[in-house]
């Protein structure tokens, strides 16, 4: 996948790579130290019924976020 696209646009299995974060402040502080860096792979293995939240699998954790935060990480 050489597009960049927003990390909610991931379909389920799909797996990418970090290439920035379009946050500042808290939020971005907080996407980093659970380790979505430039350069993280990234799998998107659910999504809810709703569309949100989507659990990622970030190395090795799955973990879930609102789609108004995962809008805001671009992968490739």
């Amino acid at each position: 996948m050489a597009d960049i696209q927003s990390m909610d646009h991931m379909e389920e299995g799909q797996t990418a790579t970090v290439a920035g974060i379009r946050l500042s402040g808290s939020m971005r502080r907080r996407l980093q130290d659970i380790g979505i860096i430039e350069g993280t792979n990234i799998k998107c293995l659910q999504k809810s019924p709703a569309g949100d939240p989507i659990a990622y699998l970030i190395r090795g954790a799955a973990i879930a976020l609102r789609v108004e935060d995962s809008s805001a990480i671009l992968v490739r």
